[in-house]
């Protein structure tokens, strides 16, 4: 990687870690009504980007930056929500930006965040059932019944936000991006190998309407 390139790539990650923690600190989207704790933020779409334009391990990093950033300056939740935001985040991220580096293409990138959502979903539960007694002081037995009604189905629409937003700002972000000059690199974007094209656009579509009908319901609005 040459200078220019390589600074261009700096600048561009630390351009991620910042309107990530804007995210973080202007959307806040409680989803499930008995678990108001449990917010919604889009960081991750921002996070997953840096993954596939820079690869897995600086979708890793700003994770890391962005998550120290959090707890030195708006965390309530100290070393326990450090690190379960660093967990949340990279058990999503990092199955997608690893399958969309080696497979380039639509069916890399869905397959990817597919898995990157079941795994941070199964994480969570596991990590939920660890600490959250220890966190919030409820007996274990509590959060046990709180996992199936509540943990699972909020990670699965969370996972499920973050890759339909995902899919919808990729491609015009990269394409700004590029115009900008702060991307060089050239990806095959020719009509009949487009990565993210009007399929994806339908298929994301759809999964935030579903998203959003599944929150309606739960919180009984429908």
């Amino acid at each position: 990687m040459n200078m220019s390139k390589k600074t261009n790539q700096l600048t561009l990650m630390s351009m991620l870690c910042a309107l990530s923690f804007v995210a973080v600190l202007t959307i806040r989207i409680p989803l499930i009504p008995i678990v108001p704790f449990l917010e919604y933020e889009p960081k991750d779409v921002i996070i997953l980007t840096g993954g596939f334009l820079f690869g897995p391990m600086s979708a890793v990093l700003i994770s890391v930056i962005v998550s120290f950033i959090e707890l030195f300056t708006i965390s309530s939740s100290g070393i326990i929500g450090l690190i379960m935001n660093i967990l949340s985040t990279i058990t999503f991220v990092l199955p997608a930006a690893y399958f969309y580096k080696k497979k380039h293409n639509m069916k890399g990138a869905l397959l990817g965040m597919i898995l990157g959502v079941f795994l941070m979903t199964l994480v969570m539960v596991l990590w939920n059932y660890l600490i959250t007694p220890i966190y919030m002081g409820y007996p274990r037995e509590a959060v046990v019944k709180l996992l199936l009604p509540a943990i699972v189905p909020f990670n699965l629409l969370k996972g499920g936000i973050n890759t339909a937003l995902t899919l919808l700002i990729y491609k015009p972000l990269v394409t700004t991006l590029r115009k900008s000059n702060l991307i060089t690199f050239t990806e095959s974007e020719t009509p009949r190998k487009r990565i993210f094209n009007l399929d994806m656009t339908l298929i994301a579509s759809l999964l935030l309407v579903t998203c959003f009908l599944v929150i309606m319901v739960m919180k009984g609005s429908l």
